[in-house]
């Protein structure tokens, strides 16, 4: 069940070309990934809005948790180290935060844009064990750094 990543890539280039407000990019990717990954349930930022913390941005699903340090979770660890994580079991995650109790699997991607500035991170959930494959990390690595390169 893989998106059509032309045809996602292409809208979402389409939707942001120009746009440089971190928080307009964080709800298009949002609203347009939601829509388009047959597997992500949830679909949202967590923006950096102080040192080591994390707040939800724009997103799509059910509620999220609104609060995360940069010590707890998934979330939280990716915006410790900079690196994807793609969890195909949360269960199996020490620390990991429950903001859903449907949650089963989640890939999370750091949000950087083109002056080094960690954004927050992006955050995918579904309801379904290992969801997220090797090719959606590397789609959404690239699409990310090309949205947010002159996000400020």
């Amino acid at each position: 069940m893989t998106p059509d990543y032309e045809t996602l890539r292409s809208a979402i280039l389409s939707l942001t070309q120009g746009e440089t407000d971190a928080v307009a990019l964080m709800a298009t990717v949002a609203c347009e990934v939601h829509h388009h990954h047959p597997l992500s349930d949830w679909t949202g930022f967590y923006r950096v809005v102080a040192p080591e913390l994390l707040k939800i941005g724009p997103y799509q699903g059910g509620h999220g948790c609104l609060v995360i340090p940069f010590s707890r979770g998934v979330c939280g660890a990716v915006a410790r180290t900079g690196q994807v994580l793609n969890v195909p079991d949360v269960e199996a995650f020490p620390d990991h935060i429950a903001c859903s109790s449907s949650t089963r699997s989640e890939l999370v991607l750091p949000v950087w844009n083109g002056a080094g500035t960690l954004l927050g991170v992006l955050d995918l959930d579904s309801n379904t064990p290992a969801a997220f494959t090797a090719e959606d990390e590397a789609f959404f690595t690239a699409l990310l750094a090309d949205v947010f390169r002159d996000a400020a």
